[in-house]
């Protein structure tokens, strides 16, 4: 049986931490296909409980998940990096 949390005329679907690692995922995975499609073609309700939804399982993940692995080219450090090896080396794949 699935369960609801509803508030107001929104489902948000089942809480996200009574779902085990392997549901989370799936239901993180699913969302994120999804979230183009609901920006560019769902109503703003869709996309609010979109948002909404995308929240939880993401709340829930980090919070399971706090010590993940962080990629350093995700982060601003690692960003400005990027960038300025950017700029230092020219690209010349086109001459």
């Amino acid at each position: 049986m699935d369960e609801y949390d509803e508030r107001g005329t929104t489902m948000t679907g089942v809480d996200p931490s009574r779902l085990d690692d392997q549901q989370l995922m799936k239901e993180l995975e699913t969302i994120h296909r999804t979230r183009h499609d609901t920006l560019l073609y769902g109503s703003n309700d869709a996309l609010r409980a979109h948002n909404e939804r995308m929240a939880q399982l993401e709340g829930e993940y980090l919070r399971r998940n706090p010590r993940r692995l962080v990629s350093a080219g995700r982060t601003r450090e690692g960003a400005r990096e990027r960038s300025c090896g950017d700029a230092a080396t020219p690209d010349t794949s086109g001459t």
